[in-house]
Parts: structure tokens; sequence; C-alpha cells
């Protein structure tokens, strides 16, 4: 199964998972009247919605260049990552909403079993949707499918919260005549408020930065460097580096140095070595190298990225200052 069918299939498993877990949780919550199973269905439903985007992002970003979008489809994935992540906060302020009414007007709970009971299978079938979601996410390298694994895994952390707040609701009841615990429904439902829109804040950091044309972390930047340095003496030096990326698609280009008597055939196949080599650690990357005569009119941004040793510079300046 190739990158992009793998990308769909596991898009369409969380849509189906977190369907599911909606139905299970609303019905679960309004049958015993629990806010933070309710405030749950609200994080699941949130999910659901963030699924549906993933699925469509990853189905879009794949649609080749064309004449209209020049540059790929792949900024797709990050704007579906910052609506996410909108809808994650809108869904948060709801929830402390409610939690903080259960707070001020405390009410019973029947039926806790059932609470906890859903509130297991929630966080097992996500334990195992969100694995698949951030596996795919790496080797794919999909802002949009890590943002719906991100979501998952925070729904486990929350459900995982709730189910043990109405565990010892169960057990004050069971061992204790009419205890004054039910506010830790509604505090495990600030709880799993918190954790939401700290998921939130990262989702939408990391979308927005690809948006807004972010360079490549250091670490790849790095990589790209040391790419070329391998090629000196060939390469007399290099300047201009200038990186993005758009969904998994990046963007790479810069300028190379090279002896000005080089033929153009072989300043053609240094360029390809160096594009093939990029592609082969990046394979969706998009590089443009500029080839230049080194003649020893160094500026600033030339200087930094100069591979040759001083004496050999200096050769290159007198030969340019020579008269003709």
């Amino acid at each position: 199964m190739d990158m992009q069918s793998r990308k769909i299939q596991v898009a369409r498993l969380s849509v189906i998972s977190n369907t599911i877990l909606v139905a299970l949780k609303l019905v679960v919550g309004l049958l015993i009247g629990s806010v933070s199973i309710l405030s749950e269905a609200i994080h699941s439903g949130v999910d659901l919605v963030a699924a549906g985007i993933s699925l469509f992002s990853v189905r879009t970003s794949s649609i080749p260049a064309d004449e209209e979008h020049p540059f790929g489809h792949g900024k797709v994935e990050n704007i579906s990552g910052t609506i996410e992540a909108l809808l994650i906060f809108v869904a948060s302020i709801w929830i402390i909403y409610e939690a903080m009414q259960k707070l001020i007007h405390p009410q019973p709970i029947e039926y806790v079993g059932w609470g906890v009971i859903v509130m297991l299978i929630s966080a097992a079938a996500n334990i195992v949707v969100s694995e698949k979601l951030f596996k795919v996410a790496r080797e794919t390298d999909s802002i949009a499918l890590q943002a719906d694994a991100l979501h998952l895994r925070t729904d486990v952390f929350t459900s995982v919260g709730v189910m043990a707040s109405l565990s010892l609701i169960w057990v004050g009841h069971r061992f204790f005549p009419d205890p004054d615990i039910h506010w830790l429904d509604p505090a495990a439902a600030l709880g799993v408020a918190v954790l939401i829109i700290r998921a939130a804040y990262r989702l939408t950091v990391q979308a927005v930065r690809d948006l807004m044309d972010v360079q490549l972390p250091p670490e790849e930047e790095t990589w790209i460097r040391d790419l070329i340095q391998a090629q000196r003496p060939t390469i007399h030096g290099f300047h201009k580096l200038r990186t993005r990326k758009a969904g998994n698609f990046r963007f790479i280009e810069f300028h190379i140095k090279v002896d000005p008597k080089m033929s153009v055939g072989v300043s053609h196949r240094i360029t390809n070595e160096l594009a093939t080599g990029i592609k082969r650690r990046f394979p969706e990357a998009s590089v443009t190298i500029h080839t230049e005569p080194c003649d020893g009119r160094c500026d600033e941004s030339c200087l930094r990225g100069c591979l040759l040793s001083e004496p050999k510079r200096d050769a290159i300046r007198q030969v340019d200052q020579t008269p003709r």
C-alpha cells in the first residue's frame, strides 16, 4: 500500500472510531447526568470534526501541482491543523462553562458504573487509533494526521481522569453514607478543559508556523549545509539558503559558487547530484539551485558560506584583479 492510501485509510479509521465514541458518551452521559462524560462527548465530537477535516486534507494535499497551484496543495494540511485547534478552543470554553455550573449547583450521579465502563472503552480505543495515526504521521510527515493523533492522545488522558473521578464517586457511595463528593465530576471536566487548551495551543503554533513560511527546523537545515559542504573543493561556497514547508512538502533553494571556467555540463551535474541527495533525505522536496562563478568578489553573505581556504581565496582574488 502506498503512502497516500495509508494516510486515507488511517484517517477513515479515526472518523469511524470517533463516531462510535461520541454516540456512546452522549447516551451514557445523558443517562447518568454526568457533566464530565458529556464534556468528553463534546471532546470526541470535536475529534470527529477534526478527523473529518484531516481525511479531507490528506486527500487534497496529495493533488499534484497545477496552473492555479504551482507549488502544490500541501498547505491544506496546515490550514486543517489550524481549524482543528480553533475547534478545540471553542469546545474547551463550553466545557468550562458547564463544569462551573455543576460546581455551583451540584447534582447526584446515578449508574456511575456505566460511566466508568464507557470511559474505559474510550481510552482503550483512542490508544489504539492514536498509535496508528502517530505511526503513519511520522512515516508520511503529515501535520494533519499528527494533529488528529494529538487530539485522540489528549482524549486518552482526559478519559482516564474522568474514569478516576467517577470511580472515586462510586467507591465513596459504596462505603460511606451519602458522601458529598459529587464535585469530583465537574472538577474532572475542568481538568479535561485545561488539557484540551494545552493541546490546542501546541497544535496552533505548529500549524501556523508553516503557514507563515518559517524556515525548516535547525537540524534539517544543518543536514542540508553538511551535504553542500561535503562537495568541497568542487563547490567553492554557498549562500542565500532559504527553506520553508507546506504540509509534508519542503521547498529548498540556495546559490553555489564554482570555478568560473567550469562547463555548463559539469555544473549541471553537480546541481543534479545535490538535488538528488536532498530528495533522497526529503522525498517530497522541491529543490532550486542557482550556480554562480567564484570570481573573488566576495560580499558578506558569500564569505559566511565560503568553503575555500584563505590562501586559495586570495589567489582567486588576485586572478580577478589581474589587468585584462
